[in-house]
């Protein structure tokens, strides 16, 4: 298509702008290709060198992603408004969204119930920012896993604990170690906050310790990594692994370790840690949007002393403090012993559909992971021909690409809401998908 009806300037950044309102607007959709950079010179007669630097200076900040030899596209989640995806159609499965399964998700209203009745006066400017009945719990329930207590931190979720961490220890430029395939979310945050990514493979026992030594050995400041349920694969650290990875890290001990604990209750693995006794900077992010509800935007950070000060520090400048009305509801639902059970069952549920999948496409002879989490990882030749007939034969999954770096094409499947009886057919589905690639593979 045209960008002349939004490529008007002359100089970088009014290029780099018109590109961004056109992205805005629709005329340019995420994961979408643009023009090569000589290309694009050419239709605006401008020099290579002006459009290539506004490229760049939408790289750096995550809104474009360089792909070496194949180009520059938008990014999959572009910093910036953009219009909604086109609905899928009415009669396809939705299996991409990695959302959990609302049937398995605890009834709210009795909660919010009690948190209501025992309201009190409001909440105001000068209060503490945090719930002292919140910290306590979730301390006991850190503790309670055998991970670090120290100093706490409340924020609005998974992925505004981690940006917080990053930003507060991190600047532009940086470069920072990240599972690949690994969790959309934080990849695309990571670009947005001018950081550099540096890939680190990933299998069913976690990061590869030569990946992360390589990783580490290229300068990263950063480690981020998921201890479980890991999104996309499910992968989940196993203890050889945690000694493994900790030997590595060892070596490298001015780096800033974030993990990522974000499906906690609902997992289907123990906790595990890559902190050790001397590991100077780190941050354990906990969410309870898997197992209590997206809708309720809370998440603790347990970090080092420094770290956990300057996440809180900078939070009092801007947001302030997470909403007490949801700390209390978060209370109130850690404390309900029927809730504990609740989550009990969704997690025997979740990892019940997951081996499903797994051993439907196993009947299949397809290897697929998925060891964990709500998520089954599989891998496939090319993935748009398999995207385009599983939604042919009414199912939609995601594709890997936004989850990869440099690992191979795969298709990720969300199995929460699946029910185990139908994991043969979606199983047979994508069988048909791949006969035609495999009967094409050189003998």
């Amino acid at each position: 298509m045209s960008l002349q009806k939004y490529l008007r300037g002359r100089n970088a950044a009014s290029v780099a702008e018109g590109l961004e309102a056109a992205i805005r607007e629709g005329a340019l959709r995420p994961a979408e290709q643009l023009p090569t950079v000589r290309a694009l010179a050419r239709e605006l007669s401008l020099s290579p060198t002006t459009v290539a630097a506004a490229y760049r200076a939408l790289q750096r900040r995550g809104v474009l992603v360089a792909e070496g030899r194949r180009g520059t596209r938008v990014s999959f989640a572009p910093p910036v408004p953009v219009a909604a995806a086109p609905p899928l159609p009415a009669r396809a499965r939705d299996l991409a969204s990695g959302n959990p399964d609302p049937s398995l998700l605890p009834d709210l209203a009795p909660a919010l119930g009690r948190v209501v009745a025992r309201l009190g006066p409001p909440h105001l400017y000068d209060g503490a920012a945090n719930r002292p009945e919140l910290l306590e719990l979730a301390r006991e329930r850190f503790a309670a896993d055998g991970l670090p207590t120290g100093a706490l931190a409340v924020v609005s979720g998974a992925l505004d604990g981690i940006e917080r961490v990053l930003a507060a220890r991190l600047r532009a430029g940086d470069r920072v170690a990240v599972e690949d395939p690994g969790f959309g979310g934080v990849l695309h945050l990571v670009r947005a906050l001018g950081l550099t990514l540096l890939p680190v493979a990933v299998d069913d026992e976690g990061p590869l310790p030569g990946a992360l030594a390589h990783a580490l050995g290229r300068g990263a400041s950063a480690f981020v990594a998921t201890p479980r349920a890991q999104n996309p694969t499910g992968a989940a650290l196993s203890a050889a692994r945690v000694r493994e990875l900790r030997r590595v890290l060892r070596a490298h001990p001015d780096v800033l370790l974030v993990e990522d604990d974000h499906a906690v209750e609902v997992a289907g693995a123990p906790a595990r840690t890559l902190v050790a006794r001397e590991t100077r900077h780190f941050a354990i992010v906990r969410s309870v949007s898997k197992g209590l509800g997206p809708d309720l935007r809370l998440g603790v950070v347990s970090g080092d002393p420094e770290t956990a000060a300057r996440v809180e520090g900078r939070q009092m400048l801007g947001l302030r403090w997470v909403s007490h009305l949801l700390q209390r509801t978060v209370v109130e639902l850690w404390r309900d012993r029927a809730i504990a059970a609740a989550l009990r069952r969704a997690e025997e549920t979740y990892a019940e559909r997951r081996r499903a999948l797994l051993d439907a496409l196993a009947a299949h002879g397809i290897e697929a992971r998925g060891a964990t989490g709500l998520n089954v990882w599989v891998p496939v030749p090319a993935e748009a021909p398999v995207l385009q007939g599983l939604l042919s034969a009414g199912y939609a999954v995601a594709p890997g690409e936004r989850y990869r770096l440099q690992s191979p094409p795969a298709v990720r499947v969300t199995t929460a809401a699946l029910p185990a009886a139908q994991a043969p057919a979606v199983a047979a589905a994508l069988a048909a998908c791949l006969r035609p690639a495999a009967r094409a593979s050189p003998v």
